[in-house]
């Protein structure tokens, strides 16, 4: 039996409201993750998750662990929408009497993963200036020493200061800083995610040729989510610190993604490229299988029934 037809606007509805209802859950988690990816060895502020999330609130509130999600808010539904859209378009498009190879499966997340790095790198490079700034300003407070000398502490920029700036000094490039980086990480993430969601989400399925259950859409978007983020995790780190502009004077600068990973297993050793792996298993386990369900529920198309419909 061939695959109906894509609706893509009610994909983009999917997409847009499972981003933002993930991203609202997750980003606590999120922000520990970046600053236990990017604090060095002589730098550590933070032993753990916990200890990152217990420490944030005391110095900066409860809102605090909600540093830059306004950005993740704005641009995820962009970013998640291209993400599963293109992922449905490129195995339409490839498969052969509604089956794919695992070959072809692959070839559509490779193809989803490329295409949503246009949205993520500039969300990305933004919201880690953002998550990282109540590390930077501890740093400032517990270790004075590490401060660069002439630094002036300054209040924590917003989302469009940054913007302005990164476009002032360095054009639309500031905000592609890092992209290389974030394609090494997207490309492989979603070549994982797409095939092991399909093929588990298969299994569950108790008619053939019906929709599986929405638990075991949701298990496997959390399985297959938590599984692909802890095996790039390695190159979230690099992705992570290559987009991270402000850095004490005693920690290391990057001038690429070889320079990066050269510097991090001289330095740190190979452990660092685990650093924030299950915090970020722990991101992105819920946010697809949130994403997941939804899509599979039909949000998208049962809002689109509501609209009038062209007539000829």
């Amino acid at each position: 039996m061939a695959d109906k037809q894509i609706s893509l606007p009610a994909k983009l509805i999917n997409g847009g409201i499972a981003g933002l209802i993930g991203v609202t859950c997750v980003f606590p988690i999120d922000l520990a993750k970046t600053r236990l990816q990017n604090q060095q060895n002589g730098s550590r502020l933070y032993t753990s998750m916990s200890d990152c999330l217990i420490k944030t609130i005391r110095s900066e509130g409860y809102f605090g662990m909600y540093r830059g999600a306004a950005v993740n808010l704005t641009l995820v539904t962009p970013e998640k929408a291209i993400k599963l859209a293109a992922n449905d378009f490129f195995r339409q498009h490839l498969s052969k009497d509604g089956k794919l190879t695992l070959v072809k499966e692959m070839l559509a997340g490779c193809g989803a993963g490329t295409c949503q790095v246009i949205v993520t790198t500039p969300m990305e490079m933004l919201k880690i200036q953002l998550q990282d700034a109540g590390r930077i300003a501890a740093q400032r407070k517990l270790m004075p020493e590490t401060v660069a000398a002439g630094t002036v502490e300054t209040k924590s920029p917003t989302a469009m200061q940054l913007t302005r700036q990164l476009l002032q000094e360095k054009g639309i490039a500031g905000l592609y800083k890092g992209l290389g980086a974030t394609l090494l990480r997207d490309v492989p993430f979603s070549i994982i995610y797409f095939p092991l969601f399909a093929n588990l989400n298969n299994i569950g399925k108790k008619d053939v040729d019906g929709p599986a259950p929405f638990y075991v859409s949701f298990i496997s978007g959390c399985l297959a989510g938590s599984t692909a983020a802890v095996a790039v995790n390695p190159v979230d780190v690099i992705k992570t610190r290559l987009q991270s502009l402000n850095r004490a004077s005693t920690e290391d600068t990057y001038s690429g993604v070889t320079d990066c990973i050269r510097k991090i297993m001289r330095n740190e050793g190979p452990s660092a490229f685990l650093k924030g792996a299950y915090c970020r298993a722990l991101v992105i386990a819920p946010l697809f299988g949130i994403a997941q369900v939804i899509y599979f529920l039909g949000v998208g198309e049962f809002i689109l029934s509501f609209m009038p419909k062209k007539h000829d």
